[in-house]
């Protein structure tokens, strides 16, 4: 296993360009296919996730080019349902982006699908999407594990009606029927049982939805209603923003140690979720400056925080290594869905937080973090989890070295991250 040893980094100070959102990437490459007329993507992220959805839509008969520089990419439009002629067997990897809508799309068309991944794709959880799919009419098999990869799907049976779904999980199964149900013949009401996570996310989804000509309405996340017999029509032109989830990192290391740090490519009209994350750092204490295309965080002194970041639960595990630095306890509300990421996410930063002498109380959807009085050095196994990775990398601004297993697994979102980190570090 390949391991990276950082050693203890002062400060940082500098500035960022950030890599494209993977949100905002992977829908706009679903909707883009799905679309009549080309569309050029500008700033579309290179990592695995990514590369895992452009592979399965040329799988499925779409044509994608991407520039020498790969600064650009341009999607040739369907304008309608992918037209595969014979049984399709697809393999995302562990790119939730990409299997979760595809799924959703593929119940639609008229053919035979197996839809897989990789190891730890097959432990994720996707048994509330399937069970949203079969109530619109779709055939769907689990081939091994239930509720998880692999699925044996037979499509073309899936119609508009009324449904429910639990919200309490995750926000992808929901963005998946809303890019995927526009599409089927007709009318589908979705109701959300339980209260809907990670909102932001869905509502990057509508946004998107609307630049593409596609609609969908819903009252306060409970009830969604999505007309049928729509068509999406390309924009012409998309750029994709830069990653708020990422910028986290960078963020949180200027304000541990002081920074200034600016990230570009990131500004205050920011349409991703994750852009909040500088409202909890502010309470911490860091400083924050918004424009228009740029941020600069700085800090002098962190303090713990009790907060609830059900809204932003991937920018909540920063925050959880942020703790490591500030003054008194820190606890993180609300975010039972970190068990049912890429990981156990919840049993990942307990575990690496301890390692580096932290005090942490766990229950199902809370972590309370008491900050050691000098970090200690630690080994930390990511458990292939490409967030654990870099929020854990912010422990090499103590005084000890901090060894991360399993480095490259920052390929699915941010193959150039420790590259990045380090040209900022002093």
């Amino acid at each position: 296993m390949k391991q990276l040893t950082m050693t203890p980094i002062s400060h940082v100070e500098g500035e960022v360009v950030l890599p494209g959102s993977k949100s905002l990437s992977n829908r706009a490459l679903l909707l883009s296919a799905l679309s009549s007329g080309n569309t050029t993507l500008t700033n579309l992220l290179r990592s695995d996730d990514t590369k895992r959805m452009v592979d399965a839509l040329r799988q499925l008969g779409v044509n994608i080019s991407i520039s020498d520089d790969r600064s650009e990419c341009t999607v040739e439009g369907f304008g309608g349902l992918f037209l595969p002629e014979k049984k399709q067997e697809l393999f995302l990897g562990n790119a939730g982006t990409a299997i979760r809508p595809l799924t959703a799309v593929l119940s639609l068309i008229n053919q035979e699908f197996l839809i897989d991944g990789d190891k730890y794709m097959r432990e994720r959880p996707i048994e509330h999407l399937v069970d949203a799919l079969r109530q619109l009419g779709a055939e769907i098999e689990y081939l091994e594990k239930d509720g998880c990869p692999p699925l044996k799907l037979r499509g073309g049976l899936t119609q508009g009606k009324d449904i429910s779904i639990r919200g309490d999980i995750s926000s992808q199964y929901l963005t998946a029927l809303l890019m995927a149900l526009p599409l089927a013949e007709g009318d589908a009401n979705i109701t959300v049982i339980g209260e809907q996570v990670s909102k932001p996310y869905l509502d990057i989804t509508l946004g998107m939805l609307e630049i593409f000509g596609g609609t969908a309405n819903h009252e306060n996340y409970q009830k969604f209603h999505i007309p049928g017999g729509q068509r999406y029509k390309s924009p012409g032109a998309y750029m994709i923003e830069g990653d708020a989830s990422s910028a986290s990192y960078f963020f949180g290391a200027a304000a541990i140690s002081g920074g200034p740090v600016r990230v570009h490519g990131l500004g205050k009209n920011s349409v991703q979720g994750d852009y909040q994350f500088l409202d909890t750092i502010e309470q911490m204490g860091a400083k924050v400056d918004r424009q228009e295309n740029w941020t600069d965080v700085s800090s002098s002194t962190l303090k713990g925080i009790d907060v609830d970041l059900n809204h932003i639960p991937d920018a909540a595990m920063t925050i959880a290594a942020m703790a490591l630095f500030a003054e008194g306890k820190t606890t993180i509300r609300n975010v039972y869905n970190w068990r049912v990421k890429e990981t156990d996410r919840m049993h990942a930063m307990s575990e690496g937080l301890r390692r580096l002498g932290a005090e942490v109380e766990t229950t199902d959807d809370t972590i309370t973090i008491n900050p050691p009085t000098e970090i200690r050095p630690a080994e930390i196994d990511t458990y292939a989890d490409h967030r654990v990775a870099m929020c854990f990398s912010l422990a090499a601004l103590g005084r000890a070295n901090v060894t991360i297993n399993d480095p490259d697994c920052t390929r699915k979102t941010f193959p150039d991250y420790f590259h990045v980190l380090q040209s900022i570090s002093h």
